[in-house]
């Protein structure tokens, strides 16, 4: 059954009672005026342009650049905002949706979410209020888990640390936030965060030509208007080259946003393709491990009998062989042997939580095709259930009770005609996403290195293990080299081993091979 939601604020009105807020924190003095400086430079005979009032002639260089599709000028100019209100819908639609960016959020698994921080959107009569029932479920089933979920999270948390175990009340901030953590899969997209999110002004212009994009496009267009008047006001030279959004339509295939069949159509057959997994390696070149090589030879101009394929790879990947390899600072880009670690791909299937997701999409340089929540929407419970739930029968009973429930509300919200974009606030942190995700093995390497860590979140970190275990069966050549940051510090002879000091986890992970790993928490 096809769905097109009708209830939605009015136009004109607010579409949410506390909308999102922004502010400039900080920006270089003339930002506009670096565009045309930079322009200018490029023809400079005499040295960097600097200095120099933007004026006709600089408005008019600055739109023909534009026009013309010559955006680099405009990234010199950089602005930090605090956004603050903003929904993890919003910020996973828009804001963290794409690579040219950088924010620091308020955390979920260590800031406990008050029951306030849930953005409402103005539906009135009974469909709000609808609304409003099914977000104070969610928040009092986050606390009841949260409290539920503790003696789990004790129990694996002594088994790593069991000297702490006699003073247990010292812990019980560790103890809180691992409950937490879990927990708060019940909470909606609709909860709120505050960070600072810093951009050049040509991901501002990309903002507001794209804001109306799905999930969130009327939350997402209030906070780009915010920072686009907020740069205004401080330059409002960057009116000659504003554009208004571009309105989003669905291509001819589309239909309508919600169709339950459809979307229950391909959520089984993208399932039948992962089986039992939540990853599955699609696509692994035959040649990665033969071009890696030959990029390394390259590198130092010598012929495959002088360096055999083998012993190149080990010079990269191994380190021993090469130190960059324990450095903490992703120097990979910047070294000429480093950079070897593009030629070899990967492509990878995944049904991740949107939360896991959430942070899964902060490695920028992984990118995938995310999808368009209503065009995935089942009308069934269709979620992640993390492992520390099963350690707890009321919790497990709680937590599916309360995601049941919430789907029941999305359905009653839909059947009363709200607006799919809104009536999906209230899908939970648990929502399954299925896409397709492609990496180079660089961009792998980093990311195994942060989210094979026994500190990572527990469902990102079990999907990284798929994909390393997947790469290690189809080409152990490379995936061998796919490890956590203490253990690639152990072969670099780097001290000390473990790099997070007093948030070491409590388990010498660099003795133990892939198929070992296992946690709970």
């Amino acid at each position: 059954m096809a769905v097109a939601g009708k209830i939605a604020p009015m136009d004109g009105a607010a579409p949410f009672y506390q909308p999102p807020r922004v502010r400039l924190l900080r920006s270089f003095d003339r930002p506009f005026a670096s565009v045309v400086e930079a322009a200018r430079t490029c023809y400079a005979p005499d040295g960097v342009v600097d200095g120099v009032e933007v004026g006709e002639r600089g408005h008019a260089l600055a739109q023909d650049l534009y026009r013309a599709g010559h955006h680099t000028t405009f990234e010199h100019a950089y602005f930090q905002f605090a956004i603050e209100g903003v929904s993890r819908q919003a910020i996973w639609s828009l804001l963290h949706a794409h690579p040219y960016y950088n924010s620091e959020q308020v955390s979920q698994r260590y800031v406990a979410v008050a029951p306030a921080a849930c953005l409402i959107p103005c539906l009135g009569g009974r469909a709000e209020q609808r609304f409003r029932d099914g977000l104070a479920q969610q928040m009092a089933a986050y606390r009841a888990l949260t409290d539920l979920l503790i003696p789990g999270a004790a129990a694996a948390y002594f088994d790593r640390f069991p000297g702490r175990a006699k003073v247990a009340d010292r812990y019980a901030t560790a103890l809180s936030r691992r409950a937490q953590e879990v927990a708060r899969y019940c909470l909606p997209l609709a909860t709120t965060a505050h960070l600072v999110h810093t951009i050049s002004g040509l991901t501002l212009l990309r903002y507001q030509r794209a804001c109306l994009e799905p999930d969130a496009p009327a939350e997402q267009r209030l906070v780009v208007g915010q920072m686009v008047a907020a740069v205004v006001a401080l330059d409002p030279a960057y009116t000659s080259v504003l554009e208004s959004p571009r309105e989003w339509r669905a291509p001819a295939a589309g239909g309508a946003e919600v169709d339950r069949g459809r979307a229950r159509a391909f959520a089984a057959e993208f399932d039948a393709r992962l089986g039992s997994r939540s990853v599955r390696l699609l696509c692994a070149p035959a040649e990665n491990v033969a071009l890696t090589a030959q990029a390394v030879r390259e590198v130092f101009g010598l012929s495959a009998q002088a360096l055999p394929d083998a012993q190149a790879i080990a010079l990269l990947l191994a380190p021993e062989h090469n130190p960059l390899m324990g450095e903490g600072l992703n120097l990979h880009t910047l070294d000429k042997l480093g950079r070897c670690l593009a030629h070899a791909h990967f492509t990878f299937a995944k049904r991740l939580s949107h939360t896991a997701d959430s942070q899964d999409q902060r490695h920028r340089t992984t990118p995938a095709s995310r999808p368009i929540l209503a065009r995935h929407y089942t009308g069934e419970p269709d979620y992640v259930t993390p492992a520390l739930i099963a350690t707890s029968p009321a919790a497990a009973t709680l937590y599916h009770a309360t995601l049941a429930a919430t789907w029941e509300a999305i359905e009653a919200l839909l059947a009363e005609g709200v607006a799919p974009e809104f009536a999906l606030y209230l899908l939970p942190n648990a929502v399954h996403l299925r896409f397709t995700e492609s990496a180079d093995l660089g961009a792998l390497h980093h990311k195994h290195r942060m989210r094979l860590c026994y500190n990572a979140q527990e469902e990102i970190w079990r999907a990284s293990l798929e994909e390393a275990v997947q790469i290690c069966d189809r080409q152990p050549e490379l995936g061998h080299h796919l490890l956590p940051p203490c253990t690639h510090r152990l072969h670099a002879g780097v001290q000390p081993i473990c790099p997070e000091g007093e948030r070491y986890c409590g388990v010498r992970v660099w003795r133990l091979a892939l198929n070992d790993y296992a946690r709970v928490i």
